[in-house]
């Protein structure tokens, strides 16, 4: 017998999905029936379940999934609580953009057994609200109800179809519970659709008058910048990124990035920007603002110098999701970033060197100048205690993490994928690690915990897409750590056999808060408080045994670190824990409290 549910595996698996990250529920029976028929009549089933406590786990698991394959994966989530409970995670899908189906069950809509699958307890009341979806709606690219078996399969590829088009992003299909019960007969699942009509929308290119413009732009500045943030999360973006900063001598500044628009090494990049005033934006006269969701901040005396000319290229350059957005900008631009970039390669090549050699030359020279002194910045600082003398500071972990890395993986570090949500040092991950493309990704939104889910959604992902990493390493705060929902990531990881080295950097509280109240209260009383009086603190004594809580859920291997000289020794059993063993290990750095 088959039913709706039957339907909608069969159409997730035409269309190529292989994981759903689950957390079931009563409204969810039909497809638990499904899926044990499906056991007990082929052996397995058509796409692996991944069974989640925590549905905030189950969605940052599918993100990272995402990131790593490019391709969607399903989240499933019971009705209204459900769907509120993944939380902040619906918001870092939203804004990161991740192709993600939810999938919902919710409140059957009879009650005296007229259909299968009616009310038959007391929570089915409690659960059946006004307007479920409108819980996410305002953060999906599409939001919709199956009603029938019998269309269930063309509503599951439209949403897939719009999940995977520019901007990409998550979409949310529910049914009740009598719709996934509904019996369905065998011409109705051999029609189920497949990918071959539903490709994703092809992306736009640059207008010929837009590609002359920029380009002609870009050749005669004195100090062209390329401001970018999300150019890596197309792995041949990345590449035309790094062929145009190389054939016209132009600066790349990575602003709030989530993933590596361009590599480390390139010997053009201008380094990553979290917080602040930007360097070198004052000094710009081009600025090409590309695949970015805030390219400065106003209120931090940041803009381009008057007469500056900016061009902005992005899939959405209005932001028509955010409240409020501007850009005084010379061209808006919607288009893919490969394409566009493709262009303005093409058109600097069939200009011909000659014609702007002697002004790239004299760039090229500025920027090696810049690269060498911000070099011998950040190896300094990698050189520095705390002020006591004894704890490291976060950019001496970098550096030690980086080394061990490099000395401990058999890749030499080349195959080491990193995630971080350390979000008060952000810049300083960014900078001292200097990852590849590729290489480093965090959420791409502001809902913290999500590094804990995606590190078991990554190594997952990997396997799928045929990708061997040595390692994945990932960085929270102790206070982000939290929010993650560490007991069940721990449970998932032991689980499913995807074991990972996450490192705290823990500074005894949520800097943050008190990093953005100082801004704006530079000599306010709360100024010279400490965090714990500030309540953003969890002081000396109050600390959380971040390594215990994923002992005690999944078996993981724990170490505080209290000195800088234990650090190396310790990072490098912490790695041959998760590479020999292939289990999770947890090192708890202490830094200088907030």
């Amino acid at each position: 017998m088959y039913t709706t549910a039957s339907v909608f595996f069969k159409t997730l698996a035409n269309a190529g999905i292989t994981h759903a990250f689950v957390n079931w529920g009563s409204d969810h029976i039909a497809l638990l029936e499904e899926l044990h028929r499906q056991r007990v009549e082929h052996g397995k089933t058509l796409i692996d379940i991944v069974t989640c406590p925590s549905e905030y786990v189950a969605l940052s698991a599918a993100h990272g999934y995402a990131q790593i394959t490019g391709k969607p994966a399903v989240v499933i989530v019971n009705g209204d609580a459900g769907t509120q409970t993944m939380a902040g995670a619906v918001h870092n899908a939203d804004k990161g953009q991740m192709p993600v189906l939810i999938f919902a069950g919710s409140a059957p809509f009879t009650a005296n057994g007229e259909l299968r699958g009616s009310k038959d307890d007391y929570g089915m009341w409690l659960q059946d609200v006004p307007d479920q979806p409108a819980i996410v709606r305002q953060y999906m690219r599409y939001v919709a109800q199956i009603h029938s078996g019998k269309n269930a399969s063309s509503m599951i590829m439209r949403a897939l179809q719009i999940a995977t088009s520019q901007p990409k992003g998550p979409v949310y299909l529910w049914a009740r519970r009598e719709v996934i019960e509904e019996d369905i007969d065998e011409a109705t699942m051999t029609a189920a659709a497949t990918l071959s009509k539903w490709p994703s929308v092809t992306a736009g290119a640059l207008t010929s008058r837009a590609v002359n413009t920029i380009t002609s732009a870009l050749i005669h500045a004195e100090f062209p910048l390329i401001l970018t943030a999300n150019a890596g999360r197309n792995p041949s973006a990345t590449k035309l990124l790094a062929e145009l900063s190389n054939v016209l001598a132009v600066g790349v500044l990575a602003c709030a990035s989530s993933s590596v628009p361009i590599a480390g090494s390139h010997p053009y990049l201008l380094g990553y920007h979290f917080w602040g005033r930007q360097p070198h934006l004052d000094s710009a006269d081009v600025v090409l603002v590309l695949d970015i969701d805030v390219p400065w901040v106003d209120a931090d005396g940041c803009e381009p110098p008057a007469g500056a000319k900016v061009f902005v290229i992005d899939n959405d350059p209005l932001k028509r999701t955010f409240g409020w957005s501007h850009v005084d900008a010379d061209l808006l631009c919607t288009a893919d970033t490969e394409t566009a970039l493709g262009q303005l390669v093409e058109a600097v090549r069939a200009v011909g060197a000659e014609t702007y050699d002697k002004k790239v030359q004299a760039r090229r020279r500025s920027l090696e100048a810049i690269k060498a002194a911000r070099q011998t910045q950040l190896s300094h600082a990698e050189t520095l205690l705390a002020p006591d003398g004894v704890l490291p500071t976060v950019p001496l972990l970098l550096g030690a993490l980086r080394s061990a890395v490099a000395a401990q993986t058999p890749s030499g570090g080349q195959q080491v994928l990193y995630l971080t949500e350390a979000a008060s040092v952000s810049g300083l991950v960014w900078n001292h690690l200097a990852p590849e493309p590729g290489s480093m990704f965090m959420s791409g939104g502001t809902s913290l915990g999500w590094v804990l889910g995606a590190s078991v959604g990554v190594s997952i992902g990997a396997k799928v897409a045929r990708t061997e990493y040595d390692l994945v390493v990932s960085l929270t705060g102790d206070g982000n750590y939290l929010f993650g929902a560490p007991t069940a990531t721990y449970w998932v990881a032991k689980k499913y056999s995807t074991p990972f080295l996450m490192i705290v950097v823990n500074n005894r509280g949520w800097f943050s808060p008190k990093f953005s109240m100082r801004a704006v209260h530079p000599t306010g009383l709360g100024s010279v408080a400490s965090g714990e009086k500030l309540s953003v603190g969890f002081g000396q004594e109050g600390n959380v045994d971040y390594g215990g809580v994923a002992a005690a859920a999944g078996g993981a291997w724990a170490r505080q670190v209290a000195r800088a000289d234990q650090l190396r020794s310790v990072l490098e059993e912490a790695m041959r824990v998760v590479m020999q063993e292939r289990r999770c290990a947890v090192v708890d750095c202490l830094v200088e409290s907030i």
